[in-house]
């Protein structure tokens, strides 16, 4: 059986189930801030993807063990 889309009105209060709504209308000002929000987060996420770290010893740190 498919999923239902949407929020349920038995676990959800009143203003949780409208927020739902204002953020599934595209005459909604919350519908293009989550769109815009969406795009935004797709994209740095994307550079963050393509970025290399160095996962070596960083200044100060050690193994835990002491070569005295």
């Amino acid at each position: 059986m498919a999923g239902k889309k949407g929020v349920s009105s038995k676990t959800h209060t009143k203003q949780q189930l409208d927020n739902y709504a204002n953020q599934h209308n595209p005459n909604n000002k919350a519908y293009t801030a989550d769109k815009q929000n969406r795009i935004s987060t797709k994209s740095s996420a994307r550079t963050k993807k393509n970025e290399k770290y160095d996962i070596g010893i960083l200044d100060g740190e050690s193994y835990g063990w002491c070569d005295d």
